[in-house]
């Protein structure tokens, strides 16, 4: 069976992390957790003062900071998944909280930041048997990615998974500002100047808004079998 790249795109709060890393365990695969390395940006950003009062990026400032911005992932020995280190730092549970979240679109949408990460990931995955989502894998960083898949679900439903969690997780958590973060971030995302969220012409969409866990397994090794026969 030949190896491949897999490239899964969509909407915040769609599971894709999830799904991605569920997906490179089962067929053997390394999983690049690409969001995460935003957050890690987003996180050092808000740690070294480099947002303004209204939550501008301070972009020069930002770009000067990024040959000191080290991100690797470590595997967690319980869960058997990776975890993303900023600087050698294990930042995992801090990159998922609500403030890091409002602030990462625009750290995305910064050209500079964009092109170091992705240079990064490139080099990931020169070696194929890899599984990367994020925002613009299908379409920049991976175009010739042999399996693409595009996912998306209704805002709400994203909103209360999103909330669903972070109180399983015990931490804070308000549903109407989560779903309004999830609006705004879907428009950001859409509408930004560079690699903006776009389904690649030929990617596979997946609405997960009312697939169980199961249901979008099996719809995933069905689509992963067809594209390394």
């Amino acid at each position: 069976m030949k190896k491949i790249v897999i490239a899964i795109d969509g909407f915040s709060s769609c599971g894709k992390s999830t799904m991605a890393k569920d997906l490179a365990r089962e067929v053997g695969y390394i999983y690049v957790d690409t969001g995460a390395m935003y957050r890690c940006v987003t996180l050092y950003a808000l740690r070294n003062g480099l947002f303004e009062n209204g939550g501008k990026v301070k972009v020069a400032e930002l770009e000067r900071h990024l040959p000191q911005i080290e991100i690797t992932f470590v595997r967690n020995e319980t869960t058997g998944l990776p975890e993303a280190c900023l600087n050698g730092e294990n930042v995992e549970r801090e990159i998922r909280t609500m403030e890091v979240s409002t602030h990462v679109s625009p750290v995305a949408a910064q050209p500079a930041v964009r092109a170091a990460l992705v240079a990064q990931q490139q080099r990931m995955g020169r070696e194929k048997g890899i599984v990367m989502d994020g925002r613009d894998i299908g379409t920049t960083v991976f175009p010739d990615a042999e399996l693409k898949i595009f996912v998306t679900a209704e805002a709400d439903v994203r909103a209360r998974r999103r909330y669903d969690e972070l109180k399983a997780k015990g931490m804070p958590a308000d549903y109407d500002r989560i779903l309004h973060n999830i609006e705004e971030r879907d428009y950001i995302d859409s509408n930004r100047e560079v690699s903006p969220l776009t389904k690649a012409a030929d990617a596979l969409t997946l609405d997960n808004s009312y697939l169980t866990i199961d249901q979008q397994k099996a719809w995933l090794m069905e689509r992963f079998a067809e594209a390394t026969r």
